[in-house]
């Protein structure tokens, strides 16, 4: 399957969830926080700041499927990031987004709302414009640095480093 990253460039894999979760495919700002059961990254498709993919290392489709360990993992860690997003890049509402008939495996969008976005709305069907938007009007070399230094500071504020 044919995915179109964020710079711009296709990748060709059967499973964009196994291959970043796996090492196979590196996302730009690489692994955002990892544990035992998921893997966190900066949205590989939509160039937005602090759009963060929290993604099951196993190969799932349902939240149903999720072992108890899991679960609790989930959860705590979808906090911690969400607790990141708003100290570090001062985000104050993500809209949270995970569906059970993608072509990927389980996981959950975490989409940042900026003051632009809202010309777009400020529903769910406000969503996919955004995203487009940012594919089409984002790809800058200055936002592409935005995105990747907010990265970055995710990235030490939820590992001490």
């Amino acid at each position: 399957m044919g995915i179109l990253m964020s710079n711009g460039k296709n990748i060709e894999v059967d499973c964009l969830s196994c291959a970043v979760t796996s090492g196979l495919a590196e996302p730009e700002g690489g692994t955002i926080i990892e544990t035992e059961y998921f893997h966190a990254h900066q949205d590989v498709a939509y160039p937005i700041k602090g759009l963060i993919i929290l993604a099951s290392k196993r190969h799932i489709k349902c939240l149903d499927e999720l072992t108890e360990e899991e679960k609790i993992d989930y959860i705590n860690l979808l906090t911690k990031i969400r607790k990141a997003q708003r100290t570090v890049l001062n985000i104050e509402y993500v809209y949270y987004f995970y569906n059970e008939d993608t072509t990927h495996h389980f996981h959950t969008w975490m989409v940042p709302r900026y003051e632009w976005m809202y010309e777009f709305g400020r529903s769910v069907e406000s969503v996919r414009p955004i995203l487009l938007h940012s594919r089409n009007h984002l790809n800058s070399e200055g936002n592409s640095k935005e995105v990747l230094l907010a990265a970055a500071e995710l990235t030490k504020e939820l590992n001490g480093k």
